[in-house]
């Protein structure tokens, strides 16, 4: 049994790490509101200021593979503060750059930094949560890293036409700097504790002495139930990696109804948050994973699939609601901007329409992240999940960045022969094709994860029983 104390260190522990998870998602959120100001204040074009935000998303994720495989083998806490380090002084350093240069090579450097949050946190909090509770913890931090982006997104928004498009970044470096303190006081948990094949080794103090090796990487990347899982978040990211451009959709459609454009950023950056709001279903959704995985090993991918699928209808649906009749203040005040939004959410046809699709497909989206989390933990062994996860977060991030990038390529050609918003409306909803064979993966993964969760439970108790009777 847990002691208080050691109960509340370990949810203080998990509770840093949620937190912690916002964080890569909220630098990511910083860019594109701030485009525009950064653009004129350093004299590029926009279309470069896309390339930083996408060089930042791609370095993180290939940076995290190899944090991952550094977790596998040394003190994960040592190796999360080395990384915190890292990033925060490149995003306060990130405030003071004076041309394209700078900017880049500061986000090539919190890139680097942020690659530890992903998989060393994702490797901490899988040893802390109950594996029967995995999907609706992890959901937890899934929703962390959703509200990032929104919190990034609202930061950048309401100080950028205030103040000056530095101080988002200057803020978040001070907020990191705290963090590294908090980090003191986490307790970092045995490796394997949360797999009931190995609580009786761990309740007689023993340690579950296996470590990652080089050798071993190949067997990871191509266990059937991975291939699947990364495959999956690649095509899902291509998606959802698009869907950072709703803002300016949202500031285009606001424009037209004759605002300008501090009123329409200020106003798209709430409308952005509050349309978010569905994905707060994602604590429901990995418990209902976690109910239907108990049933059978095939359940948490054949649920996830169906959700997957009703997303693409759902948001491209969104995208095409105009936003007609629609009253703001026009003084450009953010807490009247605000009231107005939500007066209008009630009494606008339109916009009350705008926000059932949102929170609609939000809760849709929501699914997919804590129970590709827990599949993730299910079927890769206890020294390895660093490693899977961070493999699969590159495929996540190649498929964002594509995404990301894709948006930009379509307009270019879509523009020729549309106006906007219908340029932006027609390449967002074209992207989210990319559902489909995400949501076949699922399908695909359900057999083989029923092979490799069975493989790995019954290697586990091998070991237990191997190490307990050599210890005896």
């Amino acid at each position: 049994m847990y002691s208080k104390s050691s109960k509340a260190k370990t949810l203080f522990t998990i509770s840093v790490f949620i937190a912690l998870a916002a964080f890569d998602n909220i630098i990511i959120g910083l860019f594109p509101p701030l485009f525009k100001f950064i653009a004129r204040d350093l004299n590029v074009g926009i279309a470069k200021l896309g390339t930083v935000s996408a060089v930042n998303i791609l370095i993180t994720a290939v940076s995290s593979v190899y944090w991952g495989y550094l977790s596998g083998k040394f003190k994960r806490k040592t190796l999360i503060i080395i990384g915190t380090l890292i990033w925060v002084l490149s995003v306060f350093l990130t405030a003071f750059s004076q041309n394209y240069t700078q900017l880049l090579l500061f986000q090539i450097v919190t890139g680097i930094g942020l690659g530890c949050i992903a998989s060393i946190g994702y490797s901490v909090l899988t040893d802390y949560i109950h594996y029967e509770k995995r999907g609706m913890v992890l959901s937890l931090w899934g929703m962390a890293q959703g509200l990032g982006g929104i919190v990034g997104s609202l930061l950048a928004s309401l100080t950028a036409t205030s103040h000056s498009w530095r101080w988002p970044f200057e803020i978040i470096g001070f907020i990191g700097f705290l963090l590294i303190f908090l980090y003191a006081f986490v307790e970092e948990p045995p490796r394997g504790q949360s797999d009931p094949e190995l609580r009786s080794l761990i309740k007689k103090g023993q340690t579950y002495n296996y470590f990652i090796d080089t050798k071993q990487i190949l067997p990871i990347l191509f266990k059937k139930s991975n291939v699947f899982l990364f495959v999956q978040a690649f095509f899902m990211n291509i998606s959802t990696g698009s869907l950072i451009w709703i803002p300016t959709l949202f500031i285009i459609k606001i424009q037209q109804q004759g605002y300008s454009v501090e009123t329409a950023m200020i106003a798209s950056g709430y409308l952005y948050a509050i349309f978010q709001v569905g994905g707060m279903a994602s604590a429901y959704f990995g418990h209902l994973g976690d109910r239907f995985q108990k049933k059978t090993y095939k359940g948490r991918a054949i649920f996830t699939s169906v959700f997957v699928f009703l997303t693409m209808p759902l948001y491209i649906l969104m995208f095409s609601i105009p936003m007609d009749n629609l009253l703001l203040p026009k003084d450009s005040n953010a807490i009247f901007i605000l009231f107005g939004l939500l007066k209008q959410l009630f009494m606008n046809p339109w916009m009350a329409l705008l926000f059932v699709l949102s929170f609609f497909a939000s809760a849709a989206q929501s699914a997919n992240t804590p129970n590709w989390l827990a599949l993730i933990t299910d079927v890769n062994f206890p020294e390895h999940r660093g490693t899977a996860f961070s493999v699969a977060n590159l495929f996540n991030s190649l498929g964002r960045t594509i995404g990301n990038l894709g948006v930009g390529i379509l307009l270019g050609v879509i523009s020729i022969h549309f106006q906007e918003p219908n340029t932006y409306i027609i390449t967002l909803s074209i992207l989210q094709v990319f559902l489909l064979p995400s949501a076949l993966c699922y399908l695909l993964m359900a057999k083989n994860n029923m092979y490799d969760i069975n493989n790995m439970k019954e290697t586990l108790r091998g070991r237990s029983n191997r190490m307990e009777e050599e210890h005896e």
